[in-house]
């Protein structure tokens, strides 16, 4: 019975995103698309181009091959938070939404993680969408490699559930009103402190930074797309899965812990 419920509850938040896949498609496209064609198309295209863009500068013809698995981690990220903080926002409103979710024959708890669920499957369309565009929007050669499908899947599936791990606890830690709030003040601090725009590897100048920035998932989100697609130096990848099971734990149990007192409460 439960599964038949969490199916139901997949299913309708399926068609739902079928009925608005144009405008998730724009959500997810816009950020990046923009980014790369002003970095990686635009400048190297402009007189003392690699002079005006610092970090292209210092990765040499790799920066398009940094950004790719960096943008496939803002891609992951962005699409899991949206996916399970703002509706959160609107189910927790005056409306009281929510209600009619946990009225199904399901725990709670298990409410909450079919929203992990399905962000998390959101957040992998969203790389897929975003891979090709960071692939063949750049002037430079991209390079990208995969040694191994196995850890790339394993990756994936794990980067893109922290994602909304967290958007479930960003979700149910915040009033509605301060969502947007919550974009400026933490989701872009840490996706510019994320390792997104370059390798993790790179930091050694600034230890404290590079040790600092350990307690940020998108780091690892990253870190694991490096890993996966090319042959960047890049951080060990058994500690890269460990720290992504980690954050999904704790993520997790913070979400529906939230979850569970903003429900009943």
């Amino acid at each position: 019975m439960y599964a038949r419920a969490f199916a139901g509850l997949f299913l309708r938040d399926l068609y739902v995103l079928r009925r608005d896949f144009f405008s998730f498609a724009i959500r997810v496209v816009m950020n990046p698309l923009l980014f790369l064609f002003v970095f990686t198309y635009i400048m190297p295209h402009m007189s003392g181009g690699a002079s005006m863009n610092p970090t292209a500068q210092m990765a040499g013809g790799n920066f398009s091959t940094v950004l790719l698995p960096g943008l496939m981690a803002v891609a992951i990220m962005f699409s899991g938070i949206a996916a399970v903080a703002l509706p959160l926002a609107q189910e927790f409103g005056i409306t009281r939404e929510i209600d009619d979710r946990v009225m199904c024959p399901l725990p709670v708890w298990a409410v909450a993680a079919e929203k992990i669920v399905f962000s998390a499957m959101q957040s992998m369309i969203a790389a897929a969408i975003v891979f090709p565009l960071a692939y063949y929007v750049p002037s430079t050669p991209v390079q990208a490699h995969v040694g191994s499908y196995l850890f790339l899947a394993v990756a994936l599936v794990l980067a893109s559930l922290v994602a909304g791990a967290l958007g479930l606890t960003i979700g149910t830690s915040v009033k509605p009103q301060q969502i947007g709030l919550i974009f400026g003040v933490v989701v872009m601090p840490i996706t510019f402190l994320g390792c997104v725009y370059y390798p993790w590897t790179a930091l050694g100048p600034i230890p404290w930074l590079k040790y600092g920035v350990l307690v940020n998932p998108i780091v690892y989100m990253s870190e694991g797309m490096r890993a996966a697609v090319t042959n960047m130096p890049h951080m060990d990848e058994w500690q890269i899965l460990g720290m992504l099971c980690v954050f999904l734990v704790v993520l997790s149990w913070l979400g529906m812990k939230g979850f569970y007192r903003r429900v009943v409460g």
